[in-house]
């Protein structure tokens, strides 16, 4: 009884039926189409999973899929991509001030302070087994031929302005060598816009940034508003600052000469609009125009 149910289902659905469509005023056959409850399906069936797939392809290809609930837009995604980038910073910031606390917290102990770790090249410090109760205290005392030699070297340099301390920045600074980080073309001057406290140079990306004095590397890492920054100490309290670049070539505490490479130009940081330098020159705290005593 079953089979025989079976068979009539699947007989209803193999059965042929004929639809035509006839000329209202001729009756002449227009269309005539021969089909069976297993088509019916079938056509149903393939049309709504392309129908579903085409669907699918238009919102994950398109901008419609930014109207999904619950969905980010372009302006969400980009304010995701700079808190991620800002975690960054703040997480090697975070870094850098347990390290210099721990090492404070050596040097009071009376310990030697940890090196800082290269990223580039890893050095390794060898410090003496030596143990504090085997060190000799050692004691100074100032002799009667130190003290009258003092007096006799004070006594010729008192009138001798030419070895006083108060140099003034002017005549130190037109004195001074300074090697070109960067051939190009200025685009944006010292003071220009209000606040501006060094000189926008435009030049290809990648191109060679080189130091201006020999110097030691005091910051080289990354900030969120300008990018890859490197800082160089030089003697006389000159400090350069280099901002933008696309890759930094040395690491902080290294020494570098003049001329020498230490970056490379880029476009890095929310504060820039195209590939560029931005040179800072500072004496003694002040920030100074490097078109002054540089020729870029």
């Amino acid at each position: 009884m079953a089979d025989s149910k079976r068979k009539e289902f699947f007989d209803k659905l193999r059965s042929k039926y004929k639809l035509a469509i006839f000329n209202e005023q001729t009756y002449e056959e227009v269309l005539v189409l021969r089909l069976s409850r297993l088509n019916v399906f079938t056509i149903v069936g393939v049309s709504a999973i392309l129908l579903i797939v085409l669907v699918s392809l238009l919102i994950a290809f398109t901008g419609l899929r930014e109207y999904i609930p619950g969905y980010p837009d372009s302006n969400q995604r980009l304010m995701i991509v700079r808190n991620a980038q800002r975690v960054d910073s703040l997480l090697i910031e975070i870094d850098r001030r347990n390290n210099f606390i721990d090492n404070m917290q050596n040097i009071i102990r009376g310990d030697v302070p940890e090196e800082p770790a290269n990223d580039e090249n890893e050095t390794t410090v060898a410090v003496s087994s030596d143990s504090p109760d085997d060190m000799i205290d050692v004691e100074f005392r100032k002799s009667e031929e130190d003290s009258l030699f003092r007096a006799l070297v004070e006594k010729e340099e008192k009138y001798n302005l030419g070895n006083r301390s108060e140099i003034r920045s002017g005549t130190l600074l037109e004195n001074t060598f300074f090697f070109t980080p960067l051939k190009g073309m200025v685009v944006n001057k010292f003071g220009d816009p209000r606040g501006h406290f060094g000189v926008d140079i435009v030049a290809g990306p990648g191109a060679r940034v080189s130091a201006v004095m020999d110097g030691v590397v005091v910051f080289s890492g990354w900030t969120v508003e300008t990018g890859y920054v490197i800082q160089l100490q030089h003697a006389n309290n000159l400090l350069s600052t280099y901002k933008h670049n696309e890759r930094l070539l040395k690491s902080a505490g290294e020494h570098v000469k003049a001329g020498e490479a230490i970056a490379n130009v880029g476009n890095s940081g929310e504060l820039t609009t195209g590939p560029h330098l931005h040179f800072e020159l500072w004496y003694n705290g002040v920030p100074l125009d490097p078109q002054e005593y540089i020729s870029f």
